[in-house]
């Protein structure tokens, strides 16, 4: 256990690891973009043979609290002038043998941005497996992983007042959640993810973060949030002997079952207009697709919820039992492995399981009680960027203001095109008239749209000067068809270009 972080000696360190210059860009600078890359796949040496015989505080740093390398206590002292050996050991973060220095967690550097602006934190958290040589404990805190940054990514960048941070890990989402959030509660089962969620917001400035031990919402009975995020353990794992149950990982339920309680309970913990935000995965089960079941879980919340749920990829039952097995530090070839693989299949065949779905899930308490929002789509293909938040605020925006408008409305309606956004025509060869018209995304989702001539007129015809209905009536007079049919045929499809950022209402 972590003891109770000093917030003079935390400040310290704060100071020295700024003074030392300790980026995530002055890192990769180090030791190189290809040995950066490596450390996340588990491979420490190129980035330490980069480093080689270099002594100074960034290299020293960077072996002992990235790479989990002893140090030379001399060396260490220098490199933290105010901190100290001796201040890491009263973090926790390193234990003193001899004359070395011995890290017992990582520190690590990670930048970050929004549509607010940039900044960089440094994030404690446990060793990984290269640092220790073997698999994890099953207390283990996971650091900044590919799943925290996105959700961090997907938080919506807009002010609120209170929020939530379920299954807090290291305190990632808290910290990010802050940034717009005037107070957040940040709960978790283990408390040794709750010490590093205090330590890392003491070690980066951030006040107004309350941690609270206990499972889902047993923390915050009878409390609303504006705002709700969670990268909860939702990760499909066997209960069955022999099974390492990690706890940022395995929330301890069979199948999906904890995305699912989530799903159903957390509406009674939103506010009026409060917005959650997690990952999860779904279970395709005999049949039924996962997204449909996810659609059965918000529907059975007693408390009505919009929902807006992205799908962004799929696994068979195999290649999710592999990924997972090797996440814990098992690997191919090592004892154990295949039994651990054969678990997992044992456990999708119980339930008739063909496919595993990952993605992101928005949710929100309308303010009037009535739900307008329903949304479940695969997006399969790489998006254009990291940071979706901004992008998913103004969807919802649009989408409220959509709603507001009937048919007429939306004719009546100025709208311009998202400065994003490009036209692409195929032809045949000697052919006058292109047989695919393609808009694309710069942002947002990178979404691609194969579009007919009339659609493509009117899109490129919105530039905030003439309404929706009085363009469809020129492009109508143009192609020489009947202007009735072409609005009843064209508005639908202008709500789904305002809601996904193609175009918006000026």
């Amino acid at each position: 256990m972590l003891p109770e972080p000093d917030p003079t000696v935390c400040q310290s360190l704060t100071a020295d690891l700024r003074d030392a210059g300790y980026t995530a860009e002055a890192l990769r600078d180090a030791w190189g973009a290809a040995a950066d890359d490596a450390i996340a796949r588990g491979l420490r040496s190129p980035a330490s043979r980069a480093l080689s015989d270099r002594g100074d505080a960034l290299a020293v740093l960077g072996r002992l609290l990235v790479l989990g390398m002893p140090q030379p206590a001399a060396a260490v002292d220098r490199a933290l002038v105010r901190t100290g050996a001796s201040g890491l050991v009263r973090l926790g973060l390193a234990a003193a043998e001899g004359g070395a220095v011995r890290p017992l967690a990582v520190v690590r550097p990670q930048s970050y941005a929004d549509a607010t602006g940039s900044g960089q934190w440094w994030v404690a958290s446990d060793l990984d497996e290269a640092a220790l040589g073997g698999p994890l404990p099953e207390d283990h805190v996971l650091g900044v992983g590919g799943a925290s940054l996105t959700l961090a990514g997907l938080q919506l960048p807009t002010p609120a007042a209170t929020g939530l941070d379920i299954g807090a890990g290291c305190g990632i989402q808290a910290l990010r959640a802050r940034a717009h959030v005037g107070h957040v509660v940040a709960t978790d089962i283990s408390p040794r993810a709750l010490a590093f969620t205090r330590l890392n917001a003491l070690l980066n400035g951030v006040d107004g973060i309350e941690v609270r031990r206990g499972s889902l919402f047993e923390p915050v009975a009878g409390g609303t949030f504006d705002r709700i995020v969670s990268n909860p353990p939702f990760v499909i794992t066997p209960r069955a002997v022999g099974v390492p149950a990690y706890e940022y990982r395995d929330g301890g339920m069979v199948g999906d079952d904890l995305v699912a309680a989530f799903v159903t309970g957390v509406g009674a913990h939103l506010a009026p207009g409060g917005v959650a935000q997690l990952l999860g995965n779904w279970e395709t089960r005999d049949g039924r697709a996962g997204l449909e079941r996810v659609r059965e879980w918000v529907e059975a919340s007693p408390v009505p919820l919009d929902a807006w749920v992205v799908e962004r990829e799929r696994l068979d039952p195999l290649s999710y039992a592999e990924l997972w097995v090797r996440d814990g530090g098992t690997l191919p070839g090592t004892p154990g492995f295949a039994r651990l693989v054969d678990a997992w299949l044992d456990d999708f065949g119980a339930r008739g399981v063909s496919e595993i779905g990952f993605g992101y899930l928005l949710l929100r308490r309308p303010a009037d009680g009535a739900p307008t929002l329903s949304r479940y789509e695969i997006l399969h293909t790489a998006f254009a960027g990291d940071n979706l938040g901004a992008h998913l605020a103004a969807a919802l925006v649009a989408h409220d203001r959509l709603a507001g408008l009937d048919d007429a409305g939306l004719a009546a309606s100025v709208l311009t095109v998202a400065p994003d956004v490009t036209e692409a025509r195929h032809h045949l060869p000697g052919a006058e008239d292109p047989t695919v018209i393609e808009l694309r995304q710069g942002g947002g989702f990178g979404r691609a749209l194969s579009v007919d001539p009339g659609l493509a007129a009117l899109v490129g015809a919105c530039d905030g000067d003439l309404p929706v209905g009085a363009l469809a009536d020129a492009i109508a007079e143009l192609l020489g068809v009947d202007a009735a049919a072409l609005r009843a045929d064209l508005l639908p499809r202008v709500r789904e270009l305002v809601f996904t950022g193609f175009l918006a209402l000026a």
